[in-house]
């Protein structure tokens, strides 16, 4: 029986050291500094489908410090060249808890991901983080880029932007049936209408 039970016991202490190997596998990146995980690349390089990242795939938005943050799924923007500067833009619901800590600190940051991460980037689109815990249920791990702004580790290209400018729409703006009644949807809904949101690109980082 004594035999029995010591070889359970190794049994059970050698699956839980291969669950551990397995652990430490599986996350390679773990303890990595920022620039280890992610190269820095020229706006001007980027080939990527935008109709795609956007308009299919989503991508997160991210804005405020390491200490205090908050993250919403997006499917509206895109990037090119104002002023003179490359840029992305995006439009956003008034009442947006994002859209405060893009005032705040008038940075943010355009995240996005591989299709195994599809269900953690409509998390953040369930509900909104100013009364739930949206921000401490994901699976996505934080990381602070060397500016200073909030990224996740698991992203494949993190755009780092700065704001140029922000602007409110209005439904005489718009020329389509389609655009006014959701402009005037979003109004309903904040009792503000919808944020144009212009910023410059000051980094543009891809997973290496």
């Amino acid at each position: 029986m004594k035999k029995i039970i010591t070889i359970l016991f190794v049994a059970v202490l050698l699956a839980a050291n291969s669950g551990q190997s397995n652990a430490q596998e599986l996350d390679k990146t773990a303890g990595k500094p920022f620039v280890e995980l992610f190269e820095n690349v020229a706006p001007a390089t980027m080939a990527d489908n935008v109709f795609k990242l956007v308009g299919e795939d989503f991508m997160l938005i991210t804005s405020g410090t390491e200490a205090d943050f908050n993250t919403m799924t997006a499917g509206w923007g895109g990037w090119g060249v104002l002023f003179n500067t490359p840029a992305t833009w995006c439009v956003l619901r008034a009442n947006r808890y994002t859209l405060e800590y893009i005032r705040n600190t008038k940075t943010y940051t355009l995240t996005f991901f591989e299709d195994e991460y599809n269900d953690q980037v409509l998390h953040f689109g369930m509900a909104s983080g100013r009364n739930s815990d949206k921000m401490k249920t994901h699976r996505l791990t934080a990381v602070t880029t060397p500016l200073g702004n909030i990224a996740y580790k698991e992203a494949s290209l993190i755009v780092e932007c700065e704001i140029i400018q922000l602007t409110t729409v209005q439904p005489d703006d718009f020329y389509t049936d389609e655009a006014k009644a959701f402009i005037k949807e979003g109004y309903a809904d904040a009792k503000e209408y919808h944020k144009l949101v212009f910023g410059k690109i000051t980094n543009v980082w891809r997973k290496k």
